[in-house]
């Protein structure tokens, strides 16, 4: 009796380390948080904010990105799936998206084949990019803006300027590619 009293006490031990653990960790991860109306991106480490930028996002308006051509940035979680040099922006960290929520909004309107969906739902379980060729769009990330003028700083800083894309200056985006790396989380909300 001693030995099983001994032994559940271990474990109940290693199992309230292992949850602190984790804890410590989540507490620890940098994430994105891009607040639509605000247009704020926001560096957090677990709950704390560190770090907020704003942003120049789509021309085409609020309520989320729904198919290529609407201009619009889309709203839900997604991760960066690269950081690279870009010739025109500067630099450019894209996003996994399509996600399965905006595949299932699609495929439910109709807006894509079941065949489609498919395609976006296997990438994501296996880690790859959803496919960038659907009607929903695709190259969607956060980037500079390019050459810096006069001109491209007054539009960046007072109109939504990017096809579906969250814009920030070059320096800022250099800043931003600091704390970020392929599999950071980022959430848009409205």
């Amino acid at each position: 009796m001693k030995r099983l009293l001994i032994l559940f006490v271990s474990l109940t031990m290693l199992l309230a380390w292992n949850t602190q653990a984790r804890m410590n960790y989540d507490d620890d991860k940098i994430s994105l948080l891009l607040s639509h109306s605000e247009h704020m991106l926001y560096v957090k480490k677990g709950d704390f904010i560190l770090k907020s930028y704003k942003v120049a996002l789509g021309s085409g308006g609020g309520g989320g990105k729904i198919q290529e051509g609407d201009s619009r940035t889309p709203l839900g979680q997604y991760l960066i799936t690269e950081v690279r040099d870009s010739e025109r922006f500067h630099l450019f960290m894209g996003l996994n998206y399509p996600n399965i929520k905006d595949a299932k909004r699609a495929l439910t309107s109709k807006l894509i084949t079941r065949r489609d969906y498919r395609a976006v739902l296997d990438a994501h379980i296996f880690g790859r990019n959803p496919p960038q060729n659907l009607i929903l769009g695709g190259a969607i990330g956060i980037h500079g803006i390019g050459t810096e003028t006069k001109k491209k700083i007054n539009i960046h800083q007072n109109i939504d300027w990017t096809e579906g894309c969250i814009a920030l200056r070059n320096d800022e985006v250099d800043e931003l590619s600091s704390y970020v790396s392929v599999g950071t989380e980022i959430n848009i909300i409205e």
